[in-house]
C-alpha cells in the first residue's frame, strides 16, 4: 500500500497561504520508514474535490486528506466525500459525543455539523480541540490546521497502518562517472532497472560544475542496503570496464522507505 495526499484549499494555489502539509507528511512517513507516493491540490471547488476523493476511494492507497471538514459555507470536503463514496451523511455518533461535550448547548445549530460524516465512517480523534477528523477504509480526512492535522496522521499511521512502518530505512548508494553521456549508457542503465526491480534507479547529468569540470552523470539506488550497495558496485565494475573514471557521489543513510 501506498500513501498519497489531497491537500484541499484556495488559498494555497492563490499563494494566500504557503502549504506546511507536504513537507510534513514527508517526514511524518520518514520517521516510521515510509514514503510519500503522490499528493494532489485542489481548490474549494465541490466538484473537482469530489472527483479527486471518488479517485482516491476507487484506488488501493492509502491517503490523506487534509482541509475543508468545518462548519462554514466554503467547507465541502464532507459532502463530497459522501458523494464520492456514495453514502449518505449521517450523524456519527462518537463524533455528536465530542461536540456536545465539547460546545454544550452552542453545537447546535451549526457546529454539530462538524460531526457529519459519511455512513460508517471512523472517528480520528483530534488531541487539540476534541473536534474529530475522519476515516471511510483507506481514506482519512483531517483538519487544514497543521498544529491539529499533523498529530491527527500520527494517530492514523500508529493505530490503523503499524504493520507499513519499517524498522530499516532504506539508503540512496551513488556514484559519478566522470565524462559519461546518457546516450552511450542507455542500455547498460536499462539492464540494472531489469535487474533490480525493488530499488528506484536515479540518473542525473551535469554538463559540469564547480566539483567537476567535464560533464558527467550521478548514478543512484535507493532502497534496501544490501541491495542498494551490490547493485553500486556491479555498476560501477561495468562503468569502469567501459573506460570511466568514477568519484563518489552524494550517499545518503536513514531515506524513507519505497
Amino acid at each position: 500500500m501506498q500513501v498519497a495526499a489531497v491537500i484541499i484549499g484556495d488559498e494555497l494555489l492563490s499563494e494566500k497561504r504557503a502549504d506546511k502539509h507536504l513537507p510534513a507528511l514527508i517526514r511524518i512517513l520518514a520517521t516510521r520508514g515510509m514514503k510519500l507516493a503522490g499528493a494532489e491540490y485542489v481548490g474549494d471547488d465541490p466538484e473537482r474535490i469530489t472527483a479527486t476523493l471518488a479517485r482516491a476511494f476507487g484506488g488501493g492507497d492509502l491517503v490523506f486528506s487534509f482541509g475543508g471538514i468545518g462548519a462554514t459555507p466554503d467547507d465541502h470536503t464532507r459532502q463530497c466525500a459522501a458523494a464520492a463514496c456514495g453514502r449518505p451523511l449521517v450523524l456519527q455518533p462518537e463524533a455528536e459525543a465530542l461536540l456536545v461535550g465539547r460546545f454544550g448547548d452552542e453545537v447546535y445549530p451549526h457546529r454539530i455539523n462538524m460531526g457529519v460524516f459519511p455512513d460508517g465512517a471512523a472517528i480520528i480523534p483530534n488531541p487539540v480541540n476534541q473536534i474529530p477528523g475522519f476515516s471511510v477504509d483507506h481514506v482519512h480526512f483531517v483538519p487544514g490546521f497543521p498544529a491539529m492535522a499533523w498529530p491527527m496522521v500520527e494517530w492514523v499511521l500508529d493505530t490503523r497502518y503499524a504493520d507499513l512502518h519499517r524498522q530499516e530505512h532504506d539508503v540512496d548508494r551513488t556514484v559519478i562517472a566522470v565524462g559519461a553521456r546518457e546516450g552511450d549508457l542507455i542500455d547498460l542503465m536499462q539492464l540494472y532497472v531489469d535487474r533490480y526491480p525493488q530499488l528506484r534507479f536515479s540518473c542525473l547529468p551535469c554538463f559540469g560544475s564547480a566539483r567537476i569540470e567535464r560533464m558527467h552523470i550521478e548514478f543512484g539506488f535507493s532502497g534496501q542496503a544490501t541491495l542498494a550497495e551490490l547493485a553500486l558496485a556491479e555498476l560501477s565494475a561495468d562503468l569502469r570496464s567501459r573506460g570511466y573514471a568514477l568519484m563518489p557521489g552524494a550517499s545518503k543513510d536513514g531515506l524513507a522507505g519505497t
